[in-house]
């Protein structure tokens, strides 16, 4: 059984520097309250793992507002003209990946994987630098996994064990991060008894969870 701990205490153990995968899409599936704590610690130099950059006051966009990101491994940033001016003024780096890229290299670091072959990619700016190895006949790049520090998570239920379910767009990626970082840290909307969860519900298993974030007041 585990002890929720407050969005405070979450964000203490987010140390400056470190890497933090971030659920969501567009903010949707984001753990907000956990965001707002680390803005208000003052956290900085962390590099930002997500699908996204999120928009100026919303989801990691905030982080970006305060100035806590020093690199940010996104898909894309075209919601948020922080993120684009702050990568032109080279106040912050910014690596953008492909989509599907990005979620199958986080995959592979939950996996246990050297990494994925993807076509995507071949033949243009994103292929640089990186191994290209042919398979019958086509070629694939080499795309190595991606690990964090830190997950930071959303979930729509949580029990005391830990074990999460998620809805609907909060789906995409928060399942992925859960298998791909040393410390991973849960804010859901509910935490219900242990047995309420149906088996077959459960998309992250406890034993992958090390803090749950106690529920909003």
């Amino acid at each position: 059984m585990r002890k929720a701990i407050s969005p405070e205490d979450a964000a203490t153990l987010v140390p400056d520097g470190a890497s933090v995968m971030i659920g969501g899409f567009m903010a949707v599936g984001s753990p907000h309250r956990v965001i707002d704590a680390l803005v208000a610690r003052g956290a900085k130099g962390l590099t930002i793992i997500g699908n996204d950059t999120g928009k100026p006051g919303l989801g990691i966009g905030k982080l970006i507002d305060a100035g806590c990101v020093a690199r940010a491994i996104v898909s894309h940033i075209g919601t948020n003209p922080v993120t684009q001016k702050k990568m032109i003024a080279g106040e912050m780096q910014v690596d953008l990946v492909p989509q599907g890229t990005l979620a199958e290299r986080i995959r592979a670091a939950g996996a246990g994987l050297g990494g994925v072959l993807t076509p995507t990619g071949i033949g243009t700016s994103v292929a640089e630098g990186k191994q290209v190895i042919a398979v019958d006949g086509r070629d694939y790049l080499l795309e190595t996994p991606l690990r964090a520090d830190v997950a930071l998570l959303h979930a729509y239920e949580a029990d005391y064990y830990g074990n999460l379910t998620f809805r609907l767009t909060a789906t995409n990626f928060n399942p992925l991060m859960a298998m791909a970082a040393g410390i991973v840290i849960a804010e859901p909307d509910e935490i219900v008894p242990v047995g309420v969860i149906p088996p077959d519900h459960v998309r992250t298993p406890g034993i992958l969870v090390t803090h749950l974030v106690e529920r909003p007041r």
